[in-house]
Protein backbone atom coordinates (compact mmCIF):
# COMPACT_ATOMS: atom_id res chain seq x y z
CA UNK A 1 0.00 0.00 0.00
CA UNK A 2 1.26 3.35 -1.30
CA UNK A 3 0.97 7.03 0.70
CA UNK A 4 0.79 10.01 -1.58
CA UNK A 5 1.13 13.29 0.66
CA UNK A 6 1.02 16.98 1.13
CA UNK A 7 3.11 18.92 -0.83
CA UNK A 8 3.76 22.44 0.01
CA UNK A 9 5.50 24.20 -3.00
CA UNK A 10 7.65 27.27 -1.92
CA UNK A 11 8.19 29.88 -4.94
CA UNK A 12 11.03 29.24 -7.97
CA UNK A 13 12.40 31.58 -9.73
CA UNK A 14 12.70 28.75 -12.91
CA UNK A 15 10.00 28.28 -15.16
CA UNK A 16 9.15 25.56 -17.78
CA UNK A 17 6.68 24.98 -21.01
CA UNK A 18 4.19 22.44 -20.92
CA UNK A 19 5.34 20.42 -24.06
CA UNK A 20 2.44 17.93 -23.79
CA UNK A 21 5.69 14.89 -23.06
CA UNK A 22 4.87 14.74 -19.04
CA UNK A 23 2.64 15.13 -16.41
CA UNK A 24 -0.75 17.34 -16.74
CA UNK A 25 -1.64 18.74 -13.52
CA UNK A 26 -4.99 20.51 -13.44
CA UNK A 27 -5.84 22.97 -10.60
CA UNK A 28 -8.83 21.97 -8.79
CA UNK A 29 -10.66 24.32 -6.44
CA UNK A 30 -11.71 21.81 -3.16
CA UNK A 31 -13.53 25.17 -1.40
CA UNK A 32 -10.57 25.77 1.33
CA UNK A 33 -9.63 29.09 2.60
CA UNK A 34 -5.64 28.66 1.90
CA UNK A 35 -4.89 25.37 -0.09
CA UNK A 36 -5.89 23.92 -3.78
CA UNK A 37 -5.58 20.51 -4.91
CA UNK A 38 -3.15 19.67 -8.30
CA UNK A 39 -3.86 16.12 -9.65
CA UNK A 40 -2.90 14.65 -12.68
CA UNK A 41 -5.58 12.80 -13.80
CA UNK A 42 -4.22 9.74 -15.63
CA UNK A 43 -2.26 8.35 -12.38
CA UNK A 44 -4.10 9.69 -9.68
CA UNK A 45 -0.99 11.86 -8.74
CA UNK A 46 -2.08 15.07 -5.98
CA UNK A 47 -0.70 17.50 -4.38
CA UNK A 48 -2.22 20.42 -2.45
CA UNK A 49 -0.28 23.85 -2.75
CA UNK A 50 -1.38 27.13 -0.69
CA UNK A 51 -3.21 29.07 -3.24
CA UNK A 52 -0.99 32.30 -3.17
CA UNK A 53 1.69 29.91 -4.28
CA UNK A 54 -0.24 27.53 -6.90
CA UNK A 55 1.82 29.94 -9.80
CA UNK A 56 4.77 29.43 -8.17
CA UNK A 57 4.39 25.58 -7.76
CA UNK A 58 3.19 25.43 -11.33
CA UNK A 59 6.58 27.35 -12.84
CA UNK A 60 8.72 25.45 -9.91
CA UNK A 61 11.73 22.74 -12.32
CA UNK A 62 12.11 21.37 -9.21
CA UNK A 63 8.72 20.10 -8.33
CA UNK A 64 8.10 19.02 -12.13
CA UNK A 65 10.58 16.88 -12.35
CA UNK A 66 9.95 15.04 -8.85
CA UNK A 67 6.48 14.47 -9.98
CA UNK A 68 7.95 13.16 -13.50
CA UNK A 69 10.15 10.66 -11.43
CA UNK A 70 7.46 9.01 -9.90
CA UNK A 71 5.19 9.06 -13.12
CA UNK A 72 6.07 5.86 -14.32
CA UNK A 73 5.40 4.52 -11.18
CA UNK A 74 2.37 5.52 -10.26
CA UNK A 75 0.86 5.01 -13.64
CA UNK A 76 1.65 1.20 -12.56
CA UNK A 77 -0.13 1.41 -9.80
CA UNK A 78 -3.18 2.69 -11.06
CA UNK A 79 -3.21 -0.02 -13.99
CA UNK A 80 -2.48 -3.22 -11.68
CA UNK A 81 -5.16 -1.63 -9.25
CA UNK A 82 -7.63 -1.67 -12.18
CA UNK A 83 -6.85 -4.25 -14.64
CA UNK A 84 -4.57 -6.75 -12.41
CA UNK A 85 -6.99 -8.24 -9.56
CA UNK A 86 -8.34 -11.40 -9.45
CA UNK A 87 -12.03 -12.26 -7.63
CA UNK A 88 -11.71 -12.42 -4.18
CA UNK A 89 -15.36 -12.66 -3.36
CA UNK A 90 -19.14 -13.67 -4.38
CA UNK A 91 -22.28 -11.82 -3.00
CA UNK A 92 -24.32 -15.40 -2.63
CA UNK A 93 -27.54 -14.91 -3.41
CA UNK A 94 -29.45 -18.31 -1.14
CA UNK A 95 -32.90 -17.37 -2.31
CA UNK A 96 -35.11 -14.89 -4.91
CA UNK A 97 -37.62 -14.38 -2.01
CA UNK A 98 -38.08 -11.10 0.58
CA UNK A 99 -40.61 -10.64 2.76
CA UNK A 100 -40.19 -7.11 2.13
CA UNK A 101 -41.02 -5.26 -0.80
CA UNK A 102 -38.47 -2.06 -0.68
CA UNK A 103 -39.27 0.78 -3.25
CA UNK A 104 -35.26 1.09 -4.45
CA UNK A 105 -34.92 -2.33 -4.37
CA UNK A 106 -32.62 -3.66 -7.41
CA UNK A 107 -34.37 -7.28 -7.87
CA UNK A 108 -37.25 -7.42 -9.59
CA UNK A 109 -40.98 -7.76 -8.04
CA UNK A 110 -41.90 -10.92 -9.36
CA UNK A 111 -38.80 -13.01 -8.59
CA UNK A 112 -38.97 -11.72 -5.05
CA UNK A 113 -42.39 -12.80 -4.40
CA UNK A 114 -42.55 -15.60 -5.98
CA UNK A 115 -38.59 -16.85 -6.52
CA UNK A 116 -36.96 -19.86 -5.51
CA UNK A 117 -35.00 -21.14 -2.31
CA UNK A 118 -31.46 -22.83 -3.42
CA UNK A 119 -31.55 -26.03 -1.72
CA UNK A 120 -29.12 -26.97 1.06
CA UNK A 121 -27.41 -29.77 -1.51
CA UNK A 122 -27.36 -27.11 -4.11
CA UNK A 123 -25.65 -25.06 -1.98
CA UNK A 124 -22.67 -27.62 -0.67
CA UNK A 125 -22.15 -27.75 -4.62
CA UNK A 126 -22.04 -24.27 -5.04
CA UNK A 127 -19.66 -23.43 -2.15
CA UNK A 128 -17.33 -26.23 -3.20
CA UNK A 129 -17.05 -25.17 -7.03
CA UNK A 130 -16.27 -21.68 -5.56
CA UNK A 131 -13.77 -23.23 -2.99
CA UNK A 132 -12.00 -25.29 -6.22
CA UNK A 133 -12.19 -21.47 -8.46
CA UNK A 134 -11.01 -19.60 -5.51
CA UNK A 135 -7.75 -21.71 -4.62
CA UNK A 136 -6.56 -20.35 -8.17
CA UNK A 137 -6.93 -16.72 -7.11
CA UNK A 138 -6.40 -16.30 -3.75
CA UNK A 139 -2.94 -15.61 -2.18
CA UNK A 140 -1.64 -17.74 -0.16
CA UNK A 141 -2.92 -17.81 3.50
CA UNK A 142 -5.84 -15.60 2.65
CA UNK A 143 -9.35 -16.89 2.19
CA UNK A 144 -12.39 -15.57 -0.17
CA UNK A 145 -15.44 -13.55 1.03
CA UNK A 146 -18.97 -14.83 0.62
CA UNK A 147 -21.74 -12.42 1.64
CA UNK A 148 -25.18 -13.75 1.57
CA UNK A 149 -27.09 -11.30 0.20
CA UNK A 150 -30.38 -11.28 -1.26
CA UNK A 151 -33.50 -10.62 -1.77
CA UNK A 152 -33.36 -11.81 2.04
CA UNK A 153 -31.20 -14.50 2.72
CA UNK A 154 -32.61 -15.46 6.14
CA UNK A 155 -35.74 -16.86 4.40
CA UNK A 156 -33.29 -19.78 3.37
CA UNK A 157 -31.72 -20.14 7.25
CA UNK A 158 -31.77 -23.52 7.77
CA UNK A 159 -29.64 -24.07 4.84
CA UNK A 160 -27.56 -21.21 5.19
CA UNK A 161 -26.39 -21.45 8.76
CA UNK A 162 -25.67 -25.49 7.52
CA UNK A 163 -23.29 -23.85 4.97
CA UNK A 164 -21.53 -21.71 7.10
CA UNK A 165 -21.15 -24.41 9.85
CA UNK A 166 -19.35 -27.19 7.19
CA UNK A 167 -17.07 -23.93 5.04
CA UNK A 168 -16.73 -22.16 8.09
CA UNK A 169 -13.17 -23.00 7.53
CA UNK A 170 -12.64 -22.38 3.70
CA UNK A 171 -14.64 -19.08 3.48
CA UNK A 172 -14.74 -15.41 5.59
CA UNK A 173 -18.43 -15.69 5.28
CA UNK A 174 -21.49 -12.49 6.07
CA UNK A 175 -24.93 -11.56 5.83
CA UNK A 176 -26.80 -8.78 4.52
CA UNK A 177 -30.15 -8.75 6.35
CA UNK A 178 -33.68 -6.65 6.75
CA UNK A 179 -33.18 -7.80 10.51
CA UNK A 180 -36.99 -9.52 10.93
CA UNK A 181 -35.58 -12.80 10.98
CA UNK A 182 -32.29 -12.32 13.47
CA UNK A 183 -33.91 -13.76 16.56
CA UNK A 184 -31.77 -14.56 19.34
CA UNK A 185 -30.52 -17.96 18.47
CA UNK A 186 -29.75 -16.24 15.00
CA UNK A 187 -27.69 -14.01 16.63
CA UNK A 188 -25.90 -16.72 18.69
CA UNK A 189 -25.39 -18.85 16.11
CA UNK A 190 -23.67 -16.05 13.47
CA UNK A 191 -21.83 -14.25 16.62
CA UNK A 192 -20.18 -17.09 17.95
CA UNK A 193 -18.36 -17.74 14.52
CA UNK A 194 -17.87 -14.44 14.38
CA UNK A 195 -19.95 -14.00 11.00
CA UNK A 196 -20.23 -10.65 9.53
CA UNK A 197 -23.92 -8.88 10.07
CA UNK A 198 -24.73 -6.05 8.42
CA UNK A 199 -28.46 -4.42 8.82
CA UNK A 200 -30.89 -2.45 6.83
CA UNK A 201 -32.25 0.81 8.01
CA UNK A 202 -32.88 4.06 6.26
CA UNK A 203 -33.55 6.47 9.16
CA UNK A 204 -33.49 7.01 12.70
CA UNK A 205 -37.29 7.20 13.35
CA UNK A 206 -40.30 4.98 12.41
CA UNK A 207 -42.13 6.88 10.36
CA UNK A 208 -39.68 8.23 7.79
CA UNK A 209 -37.75 4.44 7.89
CA UNK A 210 -40.71 2.94 6.57
CA UNK A 211 -41.40 5.22 3.89
CA UNK A 212 -38.68 2.98 2.02
CA UNK A 213 -38.39 -0.48 4.03
CA UNK A 214 -41.62 -2.26 4.28
CA UNK A 215 -43.34 -5.55 3.96
CA UNK A 216 -45.39 -6.47 1.53
CA UNK A 217 -48.97 -5.75 3.19
CA UNK A 218 -47.24 -2.67 3.85
CA UNK A 219 -45.54 -2.57 7.65
CA UNK A 220 -42.83 -1.07 8.39
CA UNK A 221 -39.74 -2.88 10.49
CA UNK A 222 -38.08 -0.28 11.81
CA UNK A 223 -38.73 -2.32 15.46
CA UNK A 224 -36.98 -5.29 14.37
CA UNK A 225 -33.89 -3.74 12.94
CA UNK A 226 -33.36 -1.75 16.24
CA UNK A 227 -34.40 -4.59 18.52
CA UNK A 228 -31.29 -6.41 16.45
CA UNK A 229 -28.99 -3.58 16.86
CA UNK A 230 -29.72 -3.52 20.68
CA UNK A 231 -28.89 -7.22 20.73
CA UNK A 232 -25.44 -6.56 18.86
CA UNK A 233 -24.25 -3.61 20.75
CA UNK A 234 -20.42 -4.56 21.00
CA UNK A 235 -20.12 -6.68 18.43
CA UNK A 236 -17.24 -5.86 16.32
CA UNK A 237 -18.70 -7.20 12.76
CA UNK A 238 -21.84 -5.46 12.59
CA UNK A 239 -22.59 -2.67 10.96
CA UNK A 240 -25.79 -0.85 8.97
CA UNK A 241 -26.77 -0.01 5.47
CA UNK A 242 -28.75 3.36 5.24
CA UNK A 243 -30.00 3.89 1.42
CA UNK A 244 -29.95 7.71 0.94
CA UNK A 245 -33.28 8.90 -0.65
CA UNK A 246 -34.80 11.84 -1.25
CA UNK A 247 -37.57 10.56 1.29
CA UNK A 248 -34.73 10.55 4.34
CA UNK A 249 -32.22 13.57 3.58
CA UNK A 250 -33.11 15.52 6.28
CA UNK A 251 -32.37 12.85 8.75
CA UNK A 252 -29.13 11.77 8.09
CA UNK A 253 -27.26 14.03 10.75
CA UNK A 254 -30.26 12.61 13.37
CA UNK A 255 -29.45 9.04 11.87
CA UNK A 256 -25.35 8.92 12.27
CA UNK A 257 -26.21 10.24 15.80
CA UNK A 258 -28.85 7.31 16.39
CA UNK A 259 -25.96 4.57 15.06
CA UNK A 260 -23.34 6.07 17.27
CA UNK A 261 -25.79 5.64 20.40
CA UNK A 262 -26.34 2.07 19.19
CA UNK A 263 -22.06 1.44 19.37
CA UNK A 264 -22.52 0.75 15.62
CA UNK A 265 -18.78 0.53 14.35
CA UNK A 266 -19.29 1.25 11.10
CA UNK A 267 -21.73 2.25 8.65
CA UNK A 268 -22.84 2.74 5.00
CA UNK A 269 -24.64 5.80 3.47
CA UNK A 270 -25.08 4.70 0.46
CA UNK A 271 -26.80 7.03 -2.52
CA UNK A 272 -29.93 4.90 -3.97
CA UNK A 273 -29.26 3.24 -7.12
CA UNK A 274 -31.25 3.73 -9.71
CA UNK A 275 -31.39 0.77 -11.81
CA UNK A 276 -34.61 0.14 -11.62
CA UNK A 277 -38.18 2.49 -12.29
CA UNK A 278 -38.60 2.28 -8.77
CA UNK A 279 -35.47 3.81 -7.49
CA UNK A 280 -35.88 6.80 -9.71
CA UNK A 281 -39.33 7.83 -8.03
CA UNK A 282 -37.34 8.89 -4.99
CA UNK A 283 -33.55 9.80 -6.52
CA UNK A 284 -32.11 13.13 -4.55
CA UNK A 285 -31.18 15.54 -6.17
CA UNK A 286 -27.19 15.96 -6.10
CA UNK A 287 -26.71 19.06 -4.52
CA UNK A 288 -29.20 18.24 -2.18
CA UNK A 289 -27.51 14.96 -1.77
CA UNK A 290 -24.29 16.29 -0.92
CA UNK A 291 -25.25 19.31 1.32
CA UNK A 292 -26.96 16.45 3.59
CA UNK A 293 -24.22 14.00 3.45
CA UNK A 294 -21.69 15.79 4.43
CA UNK A 295 -23.48 17.73 7.28
CA UNK A 296 -23.55 13.85 8.72
CA UNK A 297 -19.84 13.65 8.26
CA UNK A 298 -19.35 16.39 9.95
CA UNK A 299 -21.75 14.80 12.68
CA UNK A 300 -19.63 11.96 13.17
CA UNK A 301 -16.31 13.92 13.54
CA UNK A 302 -18.15 16.14 16.29
CA UNK A 303 -19.20 13.12 18.00
CA UNK A 304 -15.71 11.28 17.63
CA UNK A 305 -14.53 14.60 19.59
CA UNK A 306 -17.20 13.90 22.32
CA UNK A 307 -16.54 10.66 22.97
CA UNK A 308 -13.44 9.37 21.59
CA UNK A 309 -15.72 6.49 19.77
CA UNK A 310 -15.65 6.46 15.62
CA UNK A 311 -18.33 5.76 13.97
CA UNK A 312 -16.82 4.71 10.18
CA UNK A 313 -18.97 5.75 7.34
CA UNK A 314 -17.76 3.41 5.20
CA UNK A 315 -18.65 4.25 1.24
CA UNK A 316 -16.94 8.04 2.13
CA UNK A 317 -13.80 6.37 4.15
CA UNK A 318 -13.21 4.48 0.64
CA UNK A 319 -13.11 7.60 -0.83
CA UNK A 320 -10.69 8.93 1.43
CA UNK A 321 -8.31 6.53 1.71
CA UNK A 322 -8.49 6.14 -2.59
CA UNK A 323 -6.92 9.57 -2.17
CA UNK A 324 -4.45 8.68 0.28
CA UNK A 325 -3.09 5.04 -0.59
CA UNK A 326 -5.30 4.31 -4.26
CA UNK A 327 -4.55 0.25 -3.39
CA UNK A 328 -5.91 0.16 0.27
CA UNK A 329 -9.43 1.07 -0.75
CA UNK A 330 -12.22 -1.92 0.95
CA UNK A 331 -14.72 -1.09 -1.97
CA UNK A 332 -14.59 -1.19 -5.94
CA UNK A 333 -17.41 1.33 -7.08
CA UNK A 334 -15.38 3.97 -6.99
CA UNK A 335 -13.05 3.25 -9.93
CA UNK A 336 -13.10 2.33 -13.48
CA UNK A 337 -13.67 -0.38 -14.10
CA UNK A 338 -15.80 -1.44 -11.19
CA UNK A 339 -15.17 -3.93 -9.43
CA UNK A 340 -18.12 -5.98 -10.60
CA UNK A 341 -16.90 -9.27 -12.62
CA UNK A 342 -12.97 -8.31 -11.48
CA UNK A 343 -12.62 -8.60 -7.96
CA UNK A 344 -16.34 -10.03 -7.26
CA UNK A 345 -19.27 -11.05 -9.06
CA UNK A 346 -22.68 -12.46 -7.89
CA UNK A 347 -24.44 -15.99 -7.90
CA UNK A 348 -28.38 -16.16 -8.42
CA UNK A 349 -30.21 -19.09 -6.37
CA UNK A 350 -30.38 -21.19 -9.61
CA UNK A 351 -26.72 -20.71 -10.36
CA UNK A 352 -26.86 -17.81 -12.61
CA UNK A 353 -23.60 -15.62 -12.67
CA UNK A 354 -23.67 -12.04 -12.61
CA UNK A 355 -21.13 -8.69 -12.58
CA UNK A 356 -22.61 -7.86 -9.54
CA UNK A 357 -25.84 -7.95 -7.71
CA UNK A 358 -27.40 -4.77 -9.22
CA UNK A 359 -27.80 -6.60 -12.14
CA UNK A 360 -29.27 -9.87 -11.03
CA UNK A 361 -32.82 -8.39 -13.03
CA UNK A 362 -31.08 -7.56 -16.29
CA UNK A 363 -30.94 -10.76 -17.84
CA UNK A 364 -28.52 -9.65 -20.35
CA UNK A 365 -26.13 -9.58 -18.14
CA UNK A 366 -26.35 -13.40 -16.93
CA UNK A 367 -22.59 -14.65 -18.40
CA UNK A 368 -23.37 -18.34 -17.52
CA UNK A 369 -24.20 -20.56 -14.45
CA UNK A 370 -21.94 -21.91 -11.90
CA UNK A 371 -23.13 -25.74 -11.85
CA UNK A 372 -22.88 -26.03 -15.88
CA UNK A 373 -20.15 -23.47 -16.63
CA UNK A 374 -16.52 -22.45 -15.33
CA UNK A 375 -16.01 -19.42 -13.68
CA UNK A 376 -12.99 -18.64 -15.65
CA UNK A 377 -14.92 -18.71 -18.64
CA UNK A 378 -17.75 -16.89 -17.39
CA UNK A 379 -15.45 -14.07 -16.54
CA UNK A 380 -14.40 -14.33 -19.98
CA UNK A 381 -18.39 -13.60 -21.53
CA UNK A 382 -19.67 -10.97 -23.08
CA UNK A 383 -21.79 -10.34 -20.38
CA UNK A 384 -19.05 -9.60 -18.12
CA UNK A 385 -16.64 -7.98 -20.15
CA UNK A 386 -19.41 -5.41 -20.94
CA UNK A 387 -18.91 -4.41 -17.10
CA UNK A 388 -14.83 -4.72 -17.11
CA UNK A 389 -13.96 -3.12 -20.07
CA UNK A 390 -16.12 -0.11 -19.08
CA UNK A 391 -13.05 2.81 -18.38
CA UNK A 392 -13.91 6.41 -17.62
CA UNK A 393 -11.27 7.72 -20.25
CA UNK A 394 -14.76 6.41 -22.67
CA UNK A 395 -17.17 8.41 -20.63
CA UNK A 396 -17.80 11.79 -21.23
CA UNK A 397 -17.46 14.15 -19.68
CA UNK A 398 -15.48 11.95 -17.09
CA UNK A 399 -12.81 11.64 -19.58
CA UNK A 400 -12.02 15.46 -18.78
CA UNK A 401 -12.44 15.09 -15.32
CA UNK A 402 -9.89 15.87 -12.63
CA UNK A 403 -11.39 13.26 -10.36
CA UNK A 404 -11.97 10.51 -12.43
CA UNK A 405 -10.09 7.93 -10.60
CA UNK A 406 -11.14 8.79 -7.50
CA UNK A 407 -15.06 8.41 -8.55
CA UNK A 408 -14.88 6.35 -11.32
CA UNK A 409 -18.71 7.27 -13.13
CA UNK A 410 -21.00 4.92 -10.76
CA UNK A 411 -22.52 2.74 -11.75
CA UNK A 412 -22.18 0.74 -14.52
CA UNK A 413 -25.76 -0.99 -13.93
CA UNK A 414 -27.01 2.40 -13.65
CA UNK A 415 -25.69 3.62 -16.39
CA UNK A 416 -26.91 1.09 -18.50
CA UNK A 417 -30.58 1.33 -17.49
CA UNK A 418 -31.00 4.59 -16.66
CA UNK A 419 -29.30 6.62 -19.08
CA UNK A 420 -29.28 3.81 -21.94
CA UNK A 421 -25.29 2.15 -22.31
CA UNK A 422 -22.75 1.21 -20.27
CA UNK A 423 -20.48 4.56 -21.68
CA UNK A 424 -22.72 6.69 -19.66
CA UNK A 425 -22.94 8.33 -16.51
CA UNK A 426 -25.07 7.22 -13.76
CA UNK A 427 -27.38 8.87 -11.46
CA UNK A 428 -25.00 11.12 -9.85
CA UNK A 429 -21.98 13.64 -10.63
CA UNK A 430 -22.01 16.54 -8.12
CA UNK A 431 -22.49 14.49 -5.17
CA UNK A 432 -19.74 12.33 -5.86
CA UNK A 433 -17.35 15.65 -6.69
CA UNK A 434 -18.74 17.03 -3.26
CA UNK A 435 -17.23 14.27 -1.47
CA UNK A 436 -13.95 14.31 -3.36
CA UNK A 437 -13.52 18.22 -2.30
CA UNK A 438 -14.20 17.55 0.91
CA UNK A 439 -12.37 14.34 1.41
CA UNK A 440 -9.22 17.25 0.48
CA UNK A 441 -10.03 19.35 2.52
CA UNK A 442 -9.89 16.78 5.62
CA UNK A 443 -6.20 15.85 4.17
CA UNK A 444 -5.37 19.91 4.26
CA UNK A 445 -6.86 20.33 8.16
CA UNK A 446 -4.60 17.25 9.47
CA UNK A 447 -8.37 15.35 10.30
CA UNK A 448 -8.43 12.54 7.59
CA UNK A 449 -7.59 9.89 10.31
CA UNK A 450 -10.47 10.19 12.26
CA UNK A 451 -12.75 9.25 9.69
CA UNK A 452 -10.98 6.41 9.04
CA UNK A 453 -10.89 3.04 10.17
CA UNK A 454 -8.09 2.20 13.34
CA UNK A 455 -4.94 0.95 11.63
CA UNK A 456 -6.07 1.64 7.86
CA UNK A 457 -2.03 2.66 6.98
CA UNK A 458 -0.41 0.06 9.21
CA UNK A 459 1.39 -1.55 6.18
CA UNK A 460 1.34 2.07 4.32
CA UNK A 461 4.80 3.31 2.58
CA UNK A 462 4.83 7.18 1.20
CA UNK A 463 5.55 6.89 -2.20
CA UNK A 464 5.85 10.81 -2.63
CA UNK A 465 6.44 13.70 -0.44
CA UNK A 466 7.98 16.90 -1.85
CA UNK A 467 8.21 20.37 -0.27
CA UNK A 468 10.02 23.10 -1.82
Amino acid sequence: MHTRSVSEAAPSRGRFLNTGNGPHLQPLDIGHDSYVALIEPDTAFWSLVRKDALADTLANPSFRAAVVRKQDAFATEMHALRFGLKPSAVYFNPTERCNLNCRYCYIPETMRKHGRHMSQARMFEALERLKRYFKTTMPKGRLPQVVFHGAEPMLNREALFAAIERYGKSFRFGVQTNATLLDDSAIAFLTERGIGIGLSLDAPLPAVANRTRRSWNGEGVFEAVETAMRKLKGYPGFNVICTVTRENLQYLVPMVEFLHAHEAPACMLNIVRCTLPGARTIKPDDAAAAKAFLAALDRTHLLFKRTGRKLVVANFANVLVSILAPTARRLMCDISPCGGGRCFFALAPDGGLYPCSEFIGLKEFRGGNLFKDHIADVLKSPAFTKVTGRKVEAIEPCNQCAIRHFCGAPCPAEAHAMNGGMHRTGAFCEFYEEQVRYAFRLIANGIADDYLWDGWDRDAETTFDWRG
